[in-house]
């Protein structure tokens, strides 16, 4: 328990700290006043104001972190702009959120979840170029009898090319490209006998284990195993910049792709059709016990798992949902467009639609945390007791 609130905690207080940055860099860049970064919500443990009059601080609950702009009291501070102008004059009036162009509030509410693919890139760069990236060669060494690999053609020994249209890599991208995968039929480009072969392949759905040993119901398994021909096979490469940085490139934008292909998945789903499995949506508990998992296993995990945190929580942040930075973007876009401003019962209509999907979102979530975990939870609390 220890382990996973300790790994959790780091790795949240990291990328959450990374994302308010973005929107404190943006705001400080266009002028806009900036009263408090905190880390945490709740009571101040301890800060500092510097030059500027932002108070820097962290608090008692270290869950998130925000940016307090100058003026903003509520969430609909940046658009009651009557209201602003009556209490602000025009000195005050230029170190507000709101009466900067649309240009530069949208950038401001876009710095968040920018700073989140910036942190994802420099890690996976700094991966690719200190520690390397793998390059063995992807070659089937068995195939199971009577699995779909050997009914629809693989043969061991091929060497897989392509993965629904993806370059495989290395060893490393199999596993990932089959299990991410939403298709009926998987798509592969195979290598025998220096002659290119194109297969379908229909995996079985099992119930299964992620990385982490965390149990899925729906695991896509197309019955092959690959390992290194020996050890002199392994191709571990540290690149040069321009190279580390291509393939850091290439990984945020499968990873962003097969998410928001995920996403859609399950929003289809929830009127009957589409794909994915909806209990493996989790929420806080879940996060805690796969970064508590990959801080066990050591630094290296742990920080590529930062990556993909890092990555979704831009991206979610990146969805047109108001009280999120996506939302603001739009509304200030649909303001622009229009010419002219909101009035307050539809911001707060707006707002209310927002925070209804919200936290309809963290209850679903939660539901599955409490659902997948419950036997655990059960054995923490009958060892306390016992």
């Amino acid at each position: 328990m220890l382990t996973y609130l300790l790994g959790f905690l780091i790795l949240l207080t990291i990328v959450v700290f990374i994302h308010e940055y973005g929107h404190y860099y943006f705001a400080r860049k266009y002028g806009v006043g900036v009263t408090v970064f905190s880390v945490g919500f709740g009571q101040e443990l301890f800060g500092y104001t510097d030059k500027h009059g932002t108070r820097w601080k962290f608090s008692a609950i270290p869950f998130g972190g925000y940016v307090k702009f100058f003026g903003d009291h509520n969430i609909f501070s940046d658009f009651n702009r009557d209201e602003l102008r009556k209490k602000y004059n025009e000195e005050e009036q230029k170190k507000l959120l709101a009466f900067k162009p649309l240009y530069q509030r949208n950038l401001i509410a876009f710095g968040g979840p920018f700073a989140n693919f910036i942190l994802a890139f420099v890690i996976l760069l700094f991966f690719n170029m200190f520690v390397g990236k793998d390059f063995t060669p992807p070659k089937i060494s068995e195939i199971e009898k009577d699995g779909p690999a050997e009914i629809y053609g693989l043969k061991a020994n091929d060497t897989l090319v392509e993965i629904d249209g993806y370059k495989v890599n290395s060893i490393l991208d199999v596993s990932k490209f089959i299990m991410l995968s939403t298709d009926e039929f998987i798509d592969f480009v195979v290598l025998r006998n220096d002659i290119e072969y194109k297969l379908k392949v229909k995996p079985n759905i099992v119930p299964g284990t992620d990385g982490f040993g965390n149990p899925i119901k729906e695991k896509r398994m197309v019955g092959i195993r690959l390992a290194p021909q020996n050890i002199e096979s392994i191709n571990h490469v540290k690149l040069g910049p321009t190279k580390a940085a291509y393939y850091a490139v290439v990984e945020i934008a499968y990873v962003s792709k097969k998410t928001l292909v995920m996403v859609w998945g399950y929003i289809q789903k929830l009127w009957g059709k589409g794909f994915g499995d909806l209990s493996q949506l989790g929420g806080p508990i879940k996060i805690a016990e796969i970064s508590g998992k990959a801080f066990g296993m050591g630094i290296l995990p742990f920080i590529h798992l930062m990556v993909y945190i890092s990555i979704s929580l831009g991206l979610f942040n990146l969805f047109p949902i108001p009280l999120l930075d996506g939302g603001h973007i739009a509304l200030n876009t649909i303001e622009g467009l229009r010419g002219k401003e909101f009035n307050k019962s539809t911001l707060e209509l707006t707002f209310r639609i927002g925070m209804t999907l919200i936290i309809s979102l963290m209850i679903f979530a939660t539901f599955n945390d409490l659902s997948n975990n419950l036997h655990k939870i059960t054995g923490y609390f009958g060892g306390f007791f016992n």
